[in-house]
């Protein structure tokens, strides 16, 4: 066999391998241009219609809380609206018609040893808004995951309130969890 000739089959062998490549990342490429899953996922606008007075218990491990205030903030962390602690541990606030949702309900002690504790509000339907350190790791961990969306607060939730097994379906859970699991009701 002369140079010329191996040389010409691995000129050959260098083209299909660049072509094979070629082709390959044609494929690869294209796959990833028609992925659906890398879709955005359009979020509802979801906001309080009129004023609507939200209400709950503020607790810890130990019980209600006595004394604090609650703020409630925007999606840019901006004041709607706040009050303070009643004596029992309840509290209750008016947020103006029109706010937009997700709102963050967030205690803080009127003690520099207290705790400070959140909660998210997704659903304009729902009134009551207990605040603790379940609702507090909840929130966080939604807001860990991409934000205050209803997929996230279930995940989360989920992921952190324990399941009663007579609960539990083949499709997972019966009903709202956050409710029925001591969620971010």
């Amino acid at each position: 066999m002369n140079t010329d000739s191996s040389c010409s089959i691995t000129k050959y062998k260098f083209l299909n391998i660049v072509l094979l490549f070629f082709i390959a990342g044609c494929f690869l490429t294209g796959c990833e241009k028609s992925n659906k899953d890398n879709a955005p996922i359009k979020q509802v606008l979801k906001k309080y219609e009129q004023a609507t007075s939200l209400e709950g218990v503020v607790s810890n491990n130990h019980g209600p809380i006595k004394a604090g205030t609650i703020k409630v903030t925007d999606s840019y962390e901006e004041l709607v609206a706040s009050t303070a602690l009643q004596n029992n541990g309840h509290y209750s606030v008016k947020i103006p018609a029109d706010t937009f949702l997700p709102i963050v309900l967030t205690f803080y002690p009127e003690t520099a040893e207290g705790e400070k504790l959140i909660t998210a509000v997704v659903h304009p339907g729902i009134t009551k808004y207990d605040i603790n350190p379940l609702t507090t790791s909840i929130a966080k961990k939604a807001l860990a995951m991409g934000g205050y969306t209803h997929a996230n607060m279930v995940r989360a939730a989920e992921g952190t309130a324990n399941v009663p097994d007579a609960n539990k379906t083949t499709a997972g859970f019966r009903g709202d969890p956050t409710k029925q699991y001591g969620g971010w009701h």
